[in-house]
């Protein structure tokens, strides 16, 4: 335990162990985290899948529902209001018998016309002579005389049970399923009959997979169509049948079921769970192969993690070991390693030098202090430029701008490349000048806002350093504060000129707008050289400007805040003037 305290990096709280665990805390759960993905994935599939075609089916069954009430209403006039009906019903002479026969017959195969999607014959049965009175439509004579010779000896020979007569009903003709409607006219039946293959047929357009397909079950959730698909794709459906359910022994199959409202038949389609997803095994062979890559990978990161991190971290803390034993004149040697590391050794051992000679003076240390204030202080840039002009440029490739993005993005190089330079102390005023230009056209692209900006300087000042950045905050400052986003063209004017009214000459900075001005408050604490804090929080940019001048230039530097007439703001900096560094 004292040797843990003396020395963390060994032991429990060592960090190498720290980082193992780490690394394992972290991908344990990536990858549970991808596999419970994959699973949910597919159950959600599954559901999406069943929901969309549990509302197809209702929706079609609803449309057959509504097809069949129409020729129920259909059939219930001819049965109750049709004088034609009521004269083959009754005991007629022929001749009138027959006139009466071909009339219905026509108006039956007219009025068919309008049901052909619901119905293949509507018919009149009468009880006296025996005989049928029909049409047919989408019907061939074989099946024609099959359906006839039915109702004619079968459907009829004794009286319907009356359930028969409440709703559509199902038969089985030589192996062909039928719906059939029928209602009783006095001495005549009057119905209609359909081949359940005709009600599927619009179902065959709708994609259900190679193996998947679409049929009609009876109440007891028997095959009406299709009889032998479930037997050999084994899939057994019981008296229970929920609406959407999987099913199948060897092979799972989506039943998605429902109930028709008119008759003793359910619509039913099988889908292959394979289908379903079709696309997700790839998914599936994807992420074990991630987890299979990730595990063997891990005693590979774990080396690489010691070679890079792990061993360079021992000989700084065995160096720092020798020199808490009392050996100061230790260093780490010298040795190819990761720039970091070999910047912390490098430091390392000139800190020990240092700590050695004990040379550092008061002076030199005041100096080292200002120096890090000043660059701190031109290194507070704005993060918030950054992230909107990469917003924008993401905008731009989404609409495949590409001229406008090579535009921003050599701007924004210019931009950074200058921005790198600013720790440097002073830049030629042609350097500044130029970057502000940039930043502007920075600023155009973004807004698509062509600004009317104007700047004039001598040619023999553009050699005359000046501190980075200094022009460029306040043009900043303008364009942020001076206008707002409706307006379409707003004025900026830059001027640089030289006042040699004094014993030792001046550059004067002039920056005007003619925007909204500043407000009294803030142009009183500008003046005062103070921090302007809002409800928009801290703005460091114009104090950074006065606090760098006077770091530089002492008290022979100023920098005056007003308000033109009648609008805008003006800014006056005043430097010395200097031909070099």
């Amino acid at each position: 335990m004292v040797k843990w305290l003396i020395y963390p990096w060994t032991g429990r709280n060592s960090i190498r162990i720290k980082l193992v665990f780490g690394v394992l805390l972290l991908a344990g759960p990536l990858i549970a985290l991808l596999h419970y993905y994959n699973y949910y994935t597919v159950r959600l599939v599954q559901n999406q899948v069943s929901i969309s075609n549990h509302n197809m089916i209702s929706l079609y069954m609803n449309q057959i529902d509504k097809g069949l009430d129409t020729v129920d209403q259909y059939l219930l006039s001819l049965a109750t209001s049709n004088d034609d009906v009521r004269i083959l019903g009754d005991s007629a002479s022929d001749d009138e018998y027959r006139l009466t026969q071909i009339w219905l017959s026509n108006k039956l195969n007219t009025d068919l016309l309008m049901y052909k999607t619901v119905a293949n014959s509507m018919f009149v049965y009468s009880l006296s002579r025996k005989e049928v009175t029909d049409a047919i439509v989408g019907v061939s004579d074989q099946e024609y005389t099959r359906v006839s010779r039915y109702i004619r000896d079968e459907l009829f020979a004794i009286p319907p049970e009356r359930e028969l007569t409440e709703g559509w009903f199902v038969r089985d003709i030589e192996g062909n399923h039928y719906l059939f409607r029928i209602y009783r006219a006095e001495n005549a039946w009057v119905g209609a009959w359909v081949n359940l293959i005709t009600l599927k047929t619009p179902l065959t357009l709708v994609h259900l997979g190679v193996e998947g397909t679409s049929m009609f079950l009876d109440d007891s959730n028997r095959p009406l169509s299709d009889v032998n698909y479930l037997e050999s794709h084994g899939i057994e459906l019981n008296s229970q049948q929920q609406e959407t359910e999987l099913v199948g022994t060897d092979e799972k199959y989506l039943v998605v079921l429902q109930h028709s409202s008119k008759g003793n038949f359910s619509l039913a389609a099988m889908i292959p769970v394979a289908t379903v997803l079709q696309n997700l095994p790839y998914l599936n062979r994807i992420v074990i192969i991630i987890t299979i890559i990730s595990i063997l990978l891990l005693p590979v990161f774990f080396l690489f993690l010691r070679k890079v991190v792990l061993t360079p971290l021992n000989r700084i803390l065995s160096a720092m070991k020798r020199i808490g034993d009392g050996n100061v004149h230790s260093r780490i040697e010298p040795y190819r390693t990761s720039v970091e590391f070999m910047i912390v050794h490098s430091t390392f051992n000139r800190m020990m030098e240092q700590m050695e000679e004990l040379k550092i003076h008061v002076y030199e240390e005041q100096l080292k202090k200002q120096k890090a204030e000043l660059e701190h202080l031109q290194l507070q840039i704005n993060p918030h430029f950054f992230m909107n002009t990469l917003n924008l440029i993401y905008s731009l490739a989404l609409d495949k701008d590409y001229e406008l993005i090579k535009e921003m993005t050599l701007r924004l190089v210019r931009y950074f490349r200058y921005m790198f330079r600013s720790n440097l102390t002073f830049v030629p005023l042609k350097d500044e000048l130029e970057h502000v230009r940039n930043y502007i056209g920075i600023h155009e692209l973004r807004y698509q806002q062509k600004l009317d900006c104007q700047i004039e300087a001598p040619d023999q000042l553009m050699q005359v350093p000046v501190p980075p950045l200094l022009i460029q905050s306040f043009v900043a400052n303008t364009l942020k504060h001076a206008y707002t986003v409706s307006e379409t063209a707003p004025v900026l004017e830059v001027q640089v000129c030289v006042d040699e009214s004094e014993a030792i000459p001046y550059m004067l900075i002039s920056v005007k707008d003619e925007g909204i001005g500043f407000k009294d408050d803030v142009l009183e604490l500008l003046n005062a050289g103070e921090r302007i804090v809002d409800e928009q929080g801290e703005h460091i940019g114009i104090w950074n400007s006065w606090h760098r001048l006077r770091l530089l230039y002492g008290s022979e530097a100023s920098i005056v805040f007003s308000n033109e007439v009648p609008h805008g703001a003006l800014v006056r900096l005043k430097i010395p003037l200097h031909t070099n560094k």
